[in-house]
């Protein structure tokens, strides 16, 4: 049985961009992950959901893997981003779309 360390790693691993979020990206289940996931349509982001909702082994540990209190949790490339402020703040900037077109995210 994998530890919930390692399944959040390998979650990690398995796509460039991984978002984990309350629900799913088509009925989130708090506004900030809804805010979250229209950030990464907006820009044409290719990303993963997790929904902690459904893991809520994970939801507690990867609290403590990201030292993030909160959800959504959006990670690029295996590092945490950060969570919804952050990923607005960058969407305005034009940032988000730039670190998702370097991880390979947004088709050109």
């Amino acid at each position: 049985m994998m530890d919930v360390v390692e399944k959040i790693k390998s979650e990690l691993g398995s796509s460039p961009v991984v978002l984990f979020m309350k629900g799913t990206p088509d009925f989130p289940q708090c506004g900030f992950s809804a805010q979250t996931v229209a950030a990464l349509r907006a820009v044409g982001a290719d990303f993963k959901h997790i929904n902690i909702f459904e893991e809520p082994e994970m939801r507690e540990a990867l609290k403590r893997y990201s030292n993030w209190p909160t959800y959504p949790q959006l990670y690029i490339n295996g590092e945490l981003v950060g969570g919804c402020d952050i990923a607005l703040e960058m969407y305005r900037n034009g940032e988000l779309k730039k670190l998702l077109s370097e991880a390979g995210a947004v088709a050109a």
